[in-house]
């Protein structure tokens, strides 16, 4: 780096403090055109095709189970199969029944099938804890049911996504 001498208010020659700036700055451009060529090489990614997102009508059936999950007071869950309430423990037990009475209904477990196993639609309030809906659905699971899904309430048509 060059240091220049310049004349102040006398016949002293003085050097001047100021720094050229200029090939940090080339140093710095040459730095960013680096990373903007390598970075795409750098950044690898898997060719997928994610899934379209749409609604899915749900089929009512007979043999599906119902369930209606809110919080209760002091943190509770309440947990209602149609319109009847049920404690963790009731709710395991008339769900193990109510696969074996299907399985029955069907002639055993070897005709057992998707068209007819039945399926637990679980309607929660959007206040509900994690903990009540996430217990419902290991409930469900450890007594057999292969498929548990959500209601929910489509947005309005006109509404902006």
């Amino acid at each position: 780096m060059a240091m220049s001498i310049g004349q102040q208010d006398g016949d002293e020659d003085v050097p001047m403090s100021d720094i050229n700036t200029t090939p940090l700055v080339d140093v710095m451009l040459v730095l960013l055109i680096i990373f903007l060529i390598t970075i795409p090489v750098v950044i690898q990614t898997v060719p997928i095709q994610l899934p379209k997102v749409r609604n899915e009508i749900t089929e009512t059936k007979p043999e599906n189970v119902a369930l209606t999950i809110r919080g209760g007071p002091g943190g509770s869950c309440e947990v209602y199969w149609n319109l009847t309430p049920y404690t963790n423990e009731q709710l395991l037990d008339r769900a193990v029944k109510a696969l074996e009475d299907q399985i029955k209904k069907v002639g055993g477990v070897e005709n057992i099938n998707e068209e007819n196993m039945p399926e637990v639609h679980i309607r929660g309030d959007v206040n509900t804890p994690y903990k009540c809906i996430g217990g419902a659905v290991f409930t469900m699971q450890r007594a057999g049911f292969a498929r548990v899904g959500f209601i929910s309430q489509p947005p309005p048509s006109g509404a902006a996504k």
